[in-house]
């Protein structure tokens, strides 16, 4: 029968209290023990003796499958470990019974509970109230950090386009209203409107067509072309993205809470030393290097005095690594086995279970388990394997290299325990000796005096035990030091081993300032005198700190908490963390990005998480800072392109057309060069694919301005040599080149080869400028990398075989005429130039342009109250302000309307004596009302305000 154990630990208060002592059978819990590490309990004893002693143990989740003993309650409810990780995560808000366990932990709901007792507030009351709300108001996940830049930036873009095109219209109709009227002193007559109207139409749709080029519709595409496709590849990364957001906040990740087993390591306890046959392996020899005998003993020794359960079996799939089933430890026993080519199976297959006479089992105070087999001459053999450190104590013979047993006197006993288990133990291993005895038949020993029967053993081997560590991890936690980011190991394995892991993973650095603590101690020294977290102690504590081990789920919470909270340093930390079991859950979702394992994590995790990892490895998660800070610098490069073609389209339109009456750029041209750099450029640089350099430079950081002084550089000198090139080819270039002057032509004029050079010279050089505008952060070798985004390479292509239809056959429907080879030649070359001149560009150093200012790193001020949701948006906070400040202009324009009608209906009305007739007036509401006609009466515009 299996009993859930959970059901007993968070079951009904009313049925099961602390300090119950519950008969129940069936003690063999399986499970996984936070507090002791074991896989498996056994025993009345073992259970009640650590209650007793007030070290409960993490039982929610475990099965009671066989024996019998009693168990002790010690928490029930949100009070037990289960309780604490669902209240962490927020399961259950709202219910009645949770609302009242947070009145005893929550000031600001306690207050509230305690409103009706004390009667109505005073505004004292209230402020205290207030106060209390707001100090107890939690930290805020923050996401759309990147959109609501774009959406300030957008909206500047915006506005500064509308009031170039209003600007616009107004010098056209100016100079068109001079120009026909003042100057040549013509009259508006009716032969002449439709020729008038149709030049205000023409400027109205100039001025319209330089407001659609200055308005970039294109960033909302850019940012969801990069988002989809960075989570379409990082899937290929092992990435499962869950939440778009989780993609651009991880580019910007300054630490990493990184769990040990399973995500640094290979989660397979394995042998990797062995002391047999008085040698030490740093290495698991070849079978011929160890004697026979000695492999004979080892087999025997190992194979029955393991749970029959535990076994090594074949991998699901081609490729991978063998499954290890059942007790960890005993499996990488059996493994050894395995590589000493020794069959494991054969053994049990000739022993079976039932065979076996005895069996010690394993708990706290032998630390050991024990077989006993009987012989067919009657005689015993017994096999134990446990703590090298106690069994040792135990061996008085140990078998030499030829498997013959040996004295085995103290001083060499302590001369193992100095050479070969203290270096084993200072490199994390798991030391596990193995021994034997025979015992006599006759007479049969008394097998419950335990003291005599495990004696005067013979030391087959020591082992050493660890669960490896993946060997691409040190890499990939260089790279991320190398990228600024700080990786934290926070475990439930015990100090000693986490920190052997953390120095061979590279987290911990010889000669660095690093902190290794015990949850208990961590939780110590985070909280005040009152028992509660201060911020300031945190904040003494999470930089230096490198390994939490022995944590709990609510010390891994703390963690992550404090260091979202703190303030020391000017960007606010963005924190990643890792985890793939239910105590993990809590960790997972307040982190900014939140990484689940795939294979080995829960449900509960994977719900709480922002990626999965598929390979539950921790290379992965460089590959999605890498794909974070991709979509940043995408987005970037979006910028830096459309910037530069909006400054020159917008100023070339304006000032040709202030000029010449006549934009040069046509509206239809003017929209195709809005498609190239909008739809085009996005899909072109959106799609680039990251690479190692991006982990060569620090995180962004959340206020890190969209538009770099780098950027700002690129585009205004790049626009500046745009300009030039236009403004001599639109002022002088029917000198140069022989050709009809495009100036003087008539508004409904055919196209000229003048104004259809300009046209294509202009869109030669965003072609070649898309190109510059790869490389954002001043890199001289713009094409690096430019064939391996086939995206990129079909929009440049594509762009210029449409250009070359739409200027040879497209006529005046796109208001061009056909140009000639050396016509074509020249717009390709001063196209070309752009490349040439970005050289130049990159050998300007940023400090001769200190006036250059960086643009778009102000965030809008995150203002929530307690009972909004636990997600800031900042995209839609952006979008929310839009919301009221047009409905703010609606509400003026309303009260604009009710003085004019109430002006009106004072102009309108005579007033005359008491009680003759009734008037009706606008009311401030919007309404009308019926007012009696009184001279004493105040006057209805006093009825507004």
């Amino acid at each position: 029968m299996q009993v859930p154990v959970a059901e007993l630990v968070v079951g009904d208060v009313a049925q099961i209290k602390y300090g119950d002592l519950l008969p129940v059978d069936g003690l063999l819990l399986q499970g996984y023990d936070l507090k002791t590490d074991e896989s498996s309990l056994t025993g009345e004893s073992d259970l009640v003796k650590k209650s007793l002693k007030g070290d409960p143990m993490l039982l929610s989740g475990t099965h009671v499958m066989e024996g019998s003993g009693k168990m002790l309650i010690t928490a029930v409810g949100i009070n037990s470990q289960t309780g604490i990780i669902l209240t962490l995560l927020g399961v259950g808000e709202g219910s009645e019974d949770t609302k009242q366990t947070d009145n005893t932990h929550n000031p600001a709901k306690r207050q509230k509970s305690t409103d009706i007792e004390k009667g109505p507030k005073t505004s004292a009351d209230k402020k205290k109230e207030e106060a209390i709300s707001k100090k107890s108001v939690p930290h805020k996940k923050e996401k759309s950090v990147l959109q609501a830049k774009l959406t300030r930036l957008a909206v500047q873009i915006g506005k500064a386009g509308l009031a170039m095109s209003v600007l616009t219209i107004i010098v056209l109709i100016s100079y068109f209203s001079i120009e026909n009227f003042v100057i040549q002193k013509r009259t508006w007559s009716v032969e002449c409107t439709p020729v008038y109207i149709q030049n205000l139409v023409q400027f109205f749709i100039i001025g319209v067509t330089i407001l659609v080029v200055a308005v970039p519709e294109g960033l909302p595409l850019a940012v969801t072309i990069s988002l989809a496709y960075s989570v379409k590849q990082m899937m290929k990364d092992n990435n499962l993205v869950r939440h778009l957001d989780a993609c651009e906040t991880m580019g910007n990740a300054t630490a990493i809470c990184s769990d040990k087993t399973g995500t640094l390591t290979m989660n397979r306890m394995t042998v990797v030393q062995i002391f047999t046959g008085g040698a030490h392996h740093k290495v698991v020899p070849a079978p011929n290097l160890i004697h026979p005998m000695l492999l004979n003993y080892l087999l025997r020794g190992i194979s029955v005095n393991c749970a029959y359960i535990s076994k090594i079996v074949a991998p699901d799939r081609g490729g991978g690594l063998p499954r290890q089933i059942g007790n960890k430890t005993e499996c990488a026993l059996l493994g050894l086995l395995v590589e000493l080519g020794q069959d494991y199976e054969a053994m049990r297959t000739k022993i079976p279970e039932e065979k076996l006479y005895k069996v010690y089992t394993f708990n706290s105070d032998r630390k050991s388990m024990s077989t006993v087999l009987k012989n067919p001459n009657g005689s015993y053999e017994l096999f134990s394997k446990g703590a090298s450190e106690i069994l040792l104590e135990k061996c008085h013979q140990i078998l030499d290299s030829e498997g013959k047993p040996i004295s085995f006197p103290k001083p060499d006993r302590e001369r193992v325990i100095k050479n070969v288990l203290e270096p084993m133990a200072s490199e994390g291993l798991r030391t596990i000796c193995i021994a034997y005895r025979d015992l006599p038949g006759n007479p049969e020993p008394r097998w419950d005096n335990e003291d005599d029967i495990f004696k005067d053993l013979t030391c087959i081997a020591v082992v050493g035990i660890e669960d490896p560590v993946r060997p691409e991890v040190p890499n990939a936690i260089r790279q991320c030091q190398k990228a600024g980011i700080v990786v934290r190991m926070v475990t439930g394995d015990n100090i000693n081993t986490a920190r052997a892991i953390a120095i061979k993973c590279g987290i911990l650095q010889p000669g660095d300032n690093f902190l290794c603590l015990e949850g208990s101690e961590f939780n110590r020294r985070i909280r005040g005198p009152d028992g509660k977290i201060k911020q300031e102690l945190v904040d003494k504590i999470w930089p230096n700190l490198c390994v939490l081990a022995r944590s709990s789920p609510a010390d891994k919470y703390n963690l992550v908490e404090g260091i979202i909270n703190s303030n020391l340093t000017d960007q606010r930390q963005v924190v990643a963390v890792t985890g793939d079991g239910t105590n993990d859950g809590p960790a997972l979702k307040k982190a900014d990005v939140g990484f689940a394992m795939g294979i080995a994590g829960t449900d509960v995790a994977k719900e709480a998480s922002d990626i999965i990892l598929t390979d539950d490895n921790f290379s992965s998660i460089v590959k999605a800072v890498m794909w974070g800070r991709n979509v940043y610098d995408s987005i970037a490069k979006f910028l830096q392109f459309q910037l530069t073609v909006n400054i020159v389209a917008v100023t070339v339109a304006f000032t040709g057309a202030c000029v010449t009456q006549n934009s040069p750029l046509k509206a239809v041209q003017m929209l195709w060069v809005n498609l190239i750099m909008d739809t085009f450029a996005s899909l072109a640089l959106a799609t680039e694919k990251p690479t190692e350099s991006l982990l060569d430079r620090k995180p962004y950081g959340r206020n890190k301005p969209l538009i770099s002084r780098t950027m700002m550089k690129n585009i205004l000198f790049h626009a500046t040599y745009q300009l030039a090139v236009v403004f001599t080819l639109l002022f002088v270039g029917e000198k140069m080149f022989d050709l009809e002057n495009g100036r003087t032509a008539p508004l409904q004029s055919p196209p000229t080869e003048h104004y259809t050079l300009v046209f294509n010279t202009f869109v030669m050089m965003q072609i070649c400028n898309e190109v510059n505008a790869r490389k954002i952060h001043g890199e001289r070798n713009v094409f690096s990398g430019i064939f391996t985004n086939s995206i990129f390479c079909i929009v440049v292509v594509g762009t210029l075989l449409v250009q070359i239809i739409i200027v040879q056959i497209g006529g005046k429907l796109f208001s061009c005429a056909k140009l000639t080879l050396e016509q074509w030649m020249w717009s390709v070359f001063f196209g070309l130039g752009t490349l040439l001149w970005g050289q130049v560009i990159a050998y300007i150093p940023n400090w001769y342009l200190w006036f250059l200012k960086e643009v778009g790193e102000e965030l809008p001020r995150a203002e929530f109250t307690e009972e909004e949701a636990d997600v800031i948006d900042y995209g839609e906070q952006e979008l929310q302000r839009s919301k009221i400040l047009w409905c703010r202009s609606m509400n003026r324009i309303q009260v604009q309307l009710r003085v004019v009608r109430a002006f009106r209906g004072s102009l309108s009305h005579k007033y005359c004596k008491q009680g003759e007739r009734e008037g009706i007036f606008p009311m401030s509401d919007g309404t009308d009302a019926e007012i009696p006609c009184d001279r004493s009466a105040p006057h209805p515009l006093s009825q507004i305000f």
